[in-house]
């Protein structure tokens, strides 16, 4: 990795305690980056921080925050500016699923899902916008709004209906806050996984079991390997941080609305 790709970049990161946005959060710092670790399990965030401190690459500090409530949102912000002078980048990585079929699904269900997946970035582009618009112009590039969606947005996936719901929703931010935030020099873009070993997918591997749509842990992933991705094997988040890195990163500069599918080919079916 280039220790100097993104030096100067100040970055909030939700959901980074662990899975993808930890990978993401300690592959910016190696490249220069100073980190915000925002997350609801604040002691496993403040682990991360520490890590990337201890290792000499960038800097990080830890937020606790609760992604669906907008005064932590501005407070996460608050604290990246506080810290590190400005914030550059956004990245709206926490996500969660819980599995229903269709007829299964009650307002809980619903709820929980969309709040965590869609409002809560509604909320983070939102709120970071307004500090980017405050800080006024960057010399030579554009701020930055990076969103995590997934497959799911592009496959109609029955055991997980809300999921799929609240990803087309990340899709339709990334685009609408593509046209509304350009007049601000702010691009908004996108990555899409498929199926990454991390512990939503791990759970999600369980919870499959228990509704009764696979018979055994494990089985899923086979399933989707077998029958759906053209690189055949599932993902860690060390196959995501590149995309991520080059999302954040001014090579970058003249994309925005786009999401990026890293899906193992599995959305060419």
């Amino acid at each position: 990795m280039d220790p100097n790709r993104l030096k100067g970049k100040n970055i909030l990161i939700t959901g980074a305690a662990r899975g993808m946005g930890q990978a993401n959060a300690e592959s910016f710092a190696v490249q220069g980056a100073n980190v915000c670790i925002g997350d609801l399990d604040h002691a496993e965030a403040q682990k991360v921080a520490d890590g990337i401190n201890a290792s000499g690459n960038g800097n990080a500090i830890a937020v606790e925050m609760d992604v669906t409530k907008r005064e932590d949102n501005a407070a996460a912000i608050a604290a990246t500016v506080e810290a590190f002078g400005s914030i550059n980048v956004g990245l709206f990585n926490a996500g969660l699923n819980k599995p229903r079929f269709f007829m299964d699904i009650d307002e809980d269900n619903w709820d929980m899902i969309m709040n965590v997946n869609t409002k809560a970035m509604w909320l983070g582009m939102q709120e970071t916008a307004r500090q980017m618009i405050k800080q006024g112009p960057m010399e030579g590039h554009p701020y930055k709004i990076i969103n995590v969606g997934s497959i799911a947005s592009r496959k109609p996936l029955v055991d997980v209906t809300v999921y799929c719901t609240s990803k087309y929703g990340c899709l339709a931010l990334t685009h609408c806050g593509a046209v509304a935030l350009s007049e601000h020099n702010i691009t908004v873009n996108g990555y899409a996984p498929g199926v990454v070993v991390t512990p939503l997918w791990e759970q999600l591997d369980k919870d499959l079991v228990d509704i009764g749509f696979k018979e055994r842990e494990g089985q899923a992933y086979g399933d989707i390997v077998r029958d759906a991705l053209q690189i055949k094997r599932v993902s860690y988040p060390d196959d995501i941080t590149g995309t991520a890195s080059f999302l954040a990163s001014d090579d970058s500069d003249y994309m925005t609305g786009q999401m990026i599918h890293i899906d193992g080919g599995w959305c060419i079916q």
